[in-house]
């Protein structure tokens, strides 16, 4: 009998320590699925949070929110006021706390490099709180009136909520450009108005905006479309066409009316022509723009002397093209082949096919920039579209910049393939985390588009059947005006710059034309870090390239790499670097 007792307590011992032993191996099996399932929770609540705050980004970046839990919002173009500025740097800084309660080694690589780049964008975001009246939303080029018509007329009608909710923003701008025109107002107060210069080209756009009828005939064709798909009756269709009319002539007009009238009201409120160096935090916040928006964390001394480096390179590249090529000078004018944009881009989709990973071919429109704004919009832009639908896509061509087929087909690749629609599309079948589409690194993006733009003149030159040296003249020329044009950007806004220095500089390299210079000076002005994001980013990709070919050697795959590139999506390039040298 004590026997049998003694052999019961030795099994039941045993069964207790299998089952502790399982529990234990259970535990350490589940313990990282839940921690990657409460950090994707965390991610995906910023996501929604920061949507549902602004109907514009929310209708860009989702064609079907309620499929992400998002249903009810409130109708609002964003607020630019001291308490909703309080308020986003309290959730920054309740979020970063969030973020840093997780156990970075139990996520998996997907959640790690999300982390990392929250991470990043945390801090970096919260060194910005004091630069509130330094931020400027009405850049006669990139600023918020000179965006908003296009995203309104391209506004897309899936549902009719959508045709609701266009009617509300519409509604929003009178509240919304009182509120613009109060912050530059406080700005005024507190000597950081924009220059006299800008104010002129701001006011000559409102004006612009004013006589056009760029957003009632944009309305009328998506309506007439619906109407011809038996989508809309007339009757609804009448009915949404005379309530846009009356939309436009009682908030549209007036608001834009209204800001004109209100900044006329602020000319010669100016305390500096001088870029950002001229403000106090102005460098401060020179050094936050290059961070957040190129993605690049390195001192403005290190960058110079990168630009510097590679200024030197392109001049003898192109100094000696020209030495052994005099004629090549002669021939820059030989590009008359005449093609329609679209079959550009049908060569460059499947041209690219050799250095790039495949993706199926997708749909896309070209359209033009309406006359009316042309001079205040880019050469050309790529729309992008919602994440969960990755379409439709549209590239955007101002003809009124286009100089040569050449320059059209070099910023079709830009724009197109292989550049922002490719990467946009590329990255988008990768089913990314949904936080990942808030966190673009412009630095990224068009770093990205200027690289490819670079390897497209190779490409070119077979396409126009001309010598490939004559492209790389035109590639190295237009390489050198970018960088002096990033290296300008530094010297005006981190060291202060006049146009007289400017303009000597740019004599210099062979720009005559003081109209030109001064264009280009307040072009800087308006929009700092501006070429940086195209320039220093595009150098950021040849350098992480460089190494990932020095680390592999021999085994070392172009295609490869951009496929890596791709795969791991925008992000500020000291995260980029840091998976390239992981993967080499």
């Amino acid at each position: 009998m004590k026997n049998f007792l003694h052999n019961k307590y030795r099994i039941l011992i045993f069964i207790f320590c299998f089952f502790l032993v399982f529990s234990i191996i259970f535990l350490k099996k589940i313990e990282p699925t839940l921690e990657n399932k409460q950090f994707e929770h965390f991610t995906d609540s910023i996501f929604t949070s920061e949507l549902s705050s602004n109907t514009l980004n929310l209708h860009y970046t989702l064609a079907h929110p309620e499929k992400f839990g998002i249903k009810d919002y409130k109708i609002s173009l964003g607020s630019m006021n001291e308490k909703a500025h309080s308020n986003s740097f309290s959730k920054l800084k309740s979020n970063q706390k969030r973020l840093k309660n997780f156990h970075y080694q139990k996520l998996s690589k997907e959640n790690q490099l999300t982390y990392d780049i929250l991470s990043l964008e945390f801090s970096t975001q919260l060194s910005s709180e004091n630069f509130f009246w330094l931020q400027e939303p009405l850049s006669p080029h990139l600023g918020i009136s000179s965006q908003l018509p296009i995203l309104l007329a391209e506004y897309t009608f899936r549902t009719g909520n959508d045709i609701k909710d266009y009617f509300s923003l519409l509604s929003c701008l009178p509240d919304y450009y009182n509120e613009l025109a109060e912050f530059e107002s406080q700005k005024a107060k507190r000597g950081l108005f924009m220059s006299d210069a800008s104010l002129e080209r701001l006011l000559t756009q409102c004006q612009t905006m004013l006589s056009s009828d760029y957003l009632a005939s944009a309305f009328k064709d998506k309506i007439n479309s619906l109407q011809n798909a038996d989508t809309l009756t007339k009757k609804q269709a009448d009915s949404y066409l005379s309530l846009h009319e009356k939309l436009i002539h009682t908030c549209v007009i007036p608001s834009y009316q209204s800001l004109s009238e209100k900044l006329s009201a602020l000319k010669g409120s100016e305390k500096n022509d001088r870029g950002l160096a001229g403000f106090p935090d102005g460098t401060a916040y020179y050094h936050y723009l290059i961070q957040s928006q190129v993605g690049d964390f390195r001192s403005t001394n290190e960058i110079e002397e990168r630009l510097f480096t590679q200024l030197a390179l392109d001049y003898r590249q192109m100094q000696t093209l020209l030495s052994q090529n005099p004629s090549l000078a002669q021939n820059l004018s030989v590009f008359s082949l005449s093609a329609t944009p679209e079959e550009m881009l049908s060569y460059l989709s499947k041209a690219m096919q050799t250095d790039f990973p495949d993706l199926d071919s997708p749909k896309y429109e070209v359209k033009y920039v309406p006359t009316s704004m042309e001079e205040f919009s880019s050469p050309a832009f790529y729309l992008t579209p919602p994440a969960d639908t990755l379409s439709p896509n549209t590239i955007y061509i101002n003809r009124s910049s286009q100089v040569n087929p050449a320059e059209l087909f070099t910023t079709l690749a830009h724009e197109g393939f292989p550049g922002h629609l490719y990467q946009t599309l590329y990255y988008g079948n990768q089913n990314p985390a949904p936080i990942r589409n808030l966190l673009g690194c412009s630095g990224y993006i068009e770093g990205w588009a200027t690289y490819v733009e670079s390897i497209s003149y190779g490409y070119a030159a077979s396409y126009f059947k001309v010598e490939p040296e004559l492209l790389q003249l035109l590639w190295q020329n237009r390489s050198i005006s970018l960088c002096l044009y990033s290296l300008l950007d530094i010297k005006i806004h981190e060291y202060g710059w006049t146009l007289a220095q400017v303009t000597q500089s740019l004599h210099g390299f062979g720009i005559a034309s003081d109209d030109t210079c001064k264009e280009i000076y307040q072009y800087i002005i308006e929009n700092p870090a501006n070429y940086l994001k195209y320039y220093l980013g595009y150098l950021n990709f040849m350098d992480l390239r460089d190494l990932a070919e020095k680390k592999a050697g021999n085994k070392f795959d172009k295609k490869e790499f951009h496929r890596f590139i791709l795969e791991t999506g925008p992000a500020p390039f000291p995260i980029i670097e840091k998976y390239v040298l992981e993967n080499y």
